[in-house]
């Protein structure tokens, strides 16, 4: 039982650093595209901003898990984190140059299948990412 109370302060760390980082990657993340998910989501009930930025946030939150399970210190979990940060937005540029040039436009005219796609790319990058940080 002292093992295991001796642990929380461990859990503690890496929950509050990781709810941190979820709240630091939306607010980079909203900063990235040129839509604003917030004005759209709050305001307009937009539902293809809504699943495009719930999948970004579900995505990030499997890599940060992945970081979390992998990492041997607390260093190495912020740094994949890091990592984890930049990959979903590299997601989302890649999605924007390559296959959907037009997808912040139709976010912002609520079309579903372009916040689906952005969504479900978010979330495959997500788990890609965590997949890859195993040593």
């Amino acid at each position: 039982m002292t093992e295991l109370l001796s642990n929380i302060g461990n859990f503690a760390l890496y929950f509050g650093s990781a709810i941190a980082l979820l709240f630091i990657f939306k607010v980079v993340y909203a900063f990235v595209t040129p839509h604003d998910e917030w004005l759209l989501i709050k305001d307009q009930q937009n539902t293809a901003a809504s699943i495009a930025f719930g999948g970004a946030i579900v995505g990030f939150a499997i890599a940060v898990g992945g970081a979390a399970s992998n990492s041997v210190a607390y260093l190495d979990f912020v740094v994949w984190a890091l990592l984890a940060l930049v990959a979903q937005l590299l997601a989302f540029v890649i999605l924007k140059l390559t296959f959907m040039p037009k997808i912040s436009e139709r976010i912002e005219n609520n079309e579903t299948s372009a916040g689906v796609m952005l969504g479900l790319v978010s979330v495959a990058v997500g788990i890609l990412n965590a997949a890859c940080m195993s040593y």
